[in-house]
């Protein structure tokens, strides 16, 4: 799995970023993806994350975490495994890119503290949440959002970010 992390203003530590490669690794066990996948993560400001959420939302004001999907309809996706062309004669691995998660991280340590938990929960948190969104989950209806919200506090919880923490 190639997780391309993108932290052009240097707002992570270490430890995050530790935290944020391990998380998503697990999410996407978790579901079953193979290791031929790739998502991009960006961590970004509220200014970036609020000219995004208008340009593509149509929603005037930063938000927490955007998915851009470049397989919007993963169900109708071809199950193609990826995992059988790695090494491939001179063209090397190849993956199968879900999309790009961009998270603000401003906003991250705003809602740990208004939630009372810590900003790597905070941020485990978003990073799942949006990267569910890539593999096609999403909380329209009661029954989605109960699914998906399942899910993510489970990943969660598995890996030591239970609520408060």
């Amino acid at each position: 799995m190639i997780i391309d992390l993108i932290d052009e203003d240097g707002l992570l530590t270490e430890e995050h970023t530790e935290m944020l490669n391990h998380i998503i690794t697990q999410t996407a066990h978790k579901l079953g993806l193979g290791e031929g996948i790739e998502v991009d993560i960006s961590i970004v400001s509220n200014d970036i994350i609020h000219e995004l959420n208008k340009e593509y939302r149509g929603i005037d004001r930063p938000t927490d975490v955007l998915s851009f999907a470049l397989e919007e309809d993963i169900e109708e996706a071809p199950n193609f495994n990826f995992d059988s062309f790695s090494n491939i004669e001179g063209g090397g691995d190849v993956s199968k890119h879900l999309g790009d998660i961009i998270i603000s991280f401003e906003k991250t340590v705003e809602q740990a503290e208004d939630y009372g938990h810590s900003v790597e929960r905070e941020l485990a948190f978003l990073a799942v949440h949006g990267f569910l969104h890539l593999n096609g989950y999403d909380h329209q209806t009661e029954a989605d959002e109960k699914e998906m919200f399942s899910l993510q506090e489970e990943v969660l919880e598995e890996n030591g970010f239970s609520r408060g923490q």
